[in-house]
């Protein structure tokens, strides 16, 4: 079986300005970067805003594990396989962060024959959005530590600033840093974290127009003054500046599949702080461009999809018709326990114990009331009897599946399962779990007792400290939850798998996000600066004959 690069290097894309026909835009419609990269024009909201918008597909997952879910793959996939059966299909991405492509992760660009190219560049630097976002942060940042060294009129307590710096490569040694050292400015301690972790990317991902990206950015809380009141990014006067470094970033990123089918990539905030969706802009525009669109959200239900519905499609006004729910035979198997050593083995026990993980998350997807669908991604040594089983067990929740092999075969692994998605029932439209009229408790209750199955949750001393202080300057009512929690478990503990029962969850600590609407409640320790691990991928990349060998 041929890898993922060697599939890469034989596919043949096509000009980015035929993929825009397809669509029914022009060359005038694009910025081009290169052949195979565009950024679409702003005139080009105006000119679709008032076409039909088309059925929105949204793909999640089980919580994710070593074994693998292929949640983008998946995504892909579903676009080829839709075109496949002659439904105009465009895919909504988020771009992926260099930090896991040269750390453990890799690309994020799907897998095998379901890819989106030009594969190396979108995993790389793209048309640099992730500059744009990293330099507007730092700017934020060194203007503000400008004025405290220039006599801090704002009265900026430097042992209470919230607003650190990005770098878009996995650091460890950067969490917790002291600046300022002696004469070089005002010393404090501070530290970076991985740009998708930044509120500008939050931001950006939900802002509809310039006007909100603006509005969004001068409400971002800086610090607290030595009275304890906050101090905005509008008092530092540079959204000015701001707004210009991300002006062209604004702009969604055309690009298309191994089999010349139209992908929009654009936004990537961080799936475990943020809300892990693509930019609210590109999905917008790709529901006037087509008839179906395939977007995904980070991670599996409980925070992915959970996120999409009650953070993005509320502040969007979206309408997600089918929730697709993607497992894999081997991921359910260590859900039941298995081996990971040993996940190639039939083991039917473990599955059905692996079942359990499965069935919450369509539990999940059931409550929002949106049509739903699982898609089981087959691997090669899935056994008939382990996908008997498992399409058995569904059938018998009356849930609708089927088995994809789009990685293996592209298009032709989904047909099936694209025609079996255009059956469902599109006039069902996912409601969120809670409204924004309701209270922050409430809220917080409704996502740990209906998304993860808890009993509810416990606050640490530490977590009721900053909500007293939250609440001193702000009505908590009024936001979003956005929960910050491991998504490798319904819990917060990342070692505890399938579906357990009689937990509370434990909120250690809070943050508003004042520019994002959010309040983010941390579970269990969630890094914003990842680190690398003993043999990062980036040992493995080079440059050979001018082209790039090994990204994965």
């Amino acid at each position: 079986m041929l890898t993922d690069i060697e599939i890469a290097k034989q596919a043949k894309l096509k000009p980015v300005t035929e993929i825009a026909t397809k669509l029914g835009l022009e060359t005038t419609d694009l910025s081009l970067y290169g052949d195979y990269k565009a950024k679409i024009k702003e005139h080009v909201f105006e000119n679709t805003k008032d076409n039909e918008d088309a059925k929105l597909i949204l793909v999640t997952s089980i919580n994710p594990t070593r074994a693998g879910e292929g949640k983008s793959t998946v995504t892909v996939g579903l676009v080829d396989s839709l075109n496949a059966i002659g439904k105009k299909t465009i895919g909504a991405l988020r771009e992926p962060s260099m930090g896991p492509v040269f750390g453990l992760k890799g690309g994020a660009t799907g897998g095998g024959y379901a890819q989106v190219g030009p594969m190396e560049d979108i995993n790389l630097h793209f048309t640099g959005d992730m500059h744009a976002i990293t330099s507007s942060h730092n700017l934020i940042t060194a203007c503000m530590d400008s004025h405290i060294f220039n006599g801090n009129e704002l009265e900026i307590d430097v042992h209470n600033i919230l607003w650190k710096r990005v770098l878009d490569v996995n650091d460890r040694n950067l969490r917790s840093i002291t600046v300022g050292h002696g004469k070089m400015g005002v010393e404090y301690t501070s530290g970076f974290e991985i740009t998708v972790a930044s509120e500008i990317m939050a931001i950006f991902c939900l802002a509809q127009n310039f006007e909100e990206l603006r509005t969004r950015i001068e409400d971002i809380i800086l610090a607290y003054n030595i009275h304890g009141k906050p101090v905005f990014v509008r008092d530092l006067n540079i959204s000015g500046s701001i707004i210009a470094l991300l002006k062209d970033a604004f702009s969604p990123n055309l690009v298309q599949t191994f089999e010349n089918n139209p992908v929009l990539i654009h936004g990537g905030p961080f799936a475990n702080i943020a809300h892990g969706c693509n930019s609210l802009r590109a999905t917008k525009l790709a529901l006037k461009l087509s008839d179906y669109v395939v977007t995904e959200a980070g991670f599996g239900a409980d925070l992915g999809s959970e996120k999409f519905v009650d953070i993005k499609s509320q502040v969007g006004n979206l309408s997600v018709n089918v929730v697709a729910i993607v497992a894999t035979v081997r991921a359910l198997k260590l859900q039941g326990g298995a081996d990971y050593n040993d996940l190639t083995s039939e083991n039917l026990a473990a599955l059905q114990l692996g079942f359990a993980n499965l069935d919450k998350h369509i539990e999940t997807v059931q409550s929002y009331g949106a049509s739903q669908i699982v898609l089981i991604n087959k691997f090669a040594t899935d056994t008939d009897g382990e996908l008997e089983l498992l399409k058995s067990h569904l059938a018998s929740k009356g849930i609708t599946c089927e088995v994809l092999e789009i990685h293996g075969k592209g298009s032709e692994g989904g047909i099936e399962a694209a025609q079996a998605i255009v059956n469902l029932d599109f006039a069902n439209q996912a409601k969120p779990l809670y409204t924004l009229d309701q209270s922050f408790e409430s809220k917080l209750t409704t996502i740990v007792t209906k998304a993860y199955g808890a009993s509810g949750y416990v606050l640490s001393e530490t977590a009721k400290s900053s909500l007293e202080k939250i609440k001193a300057n702000l009505n908590v009512d009024d936001y979003f939850v956005c929960m910050a929690k491991t998504p490798a478990s319904l819990t917060d503990d990342p070692n505890v798998i399938g579906r357990p029962t009689d937990f509370e969850i434990t909120i250690t600590d809070l943050k508003v996000a004042n520019g994002s609407k959010f309040i983010v409640c941390y579970a269990g320790g969630v890094m914003t600066m990842p680190g690398l691990g003993k043999v990062p991928n980036a040992t493995r990349i080079d440059v050979k004959d001018n082209e790039i060998i090994g990204l994965m």
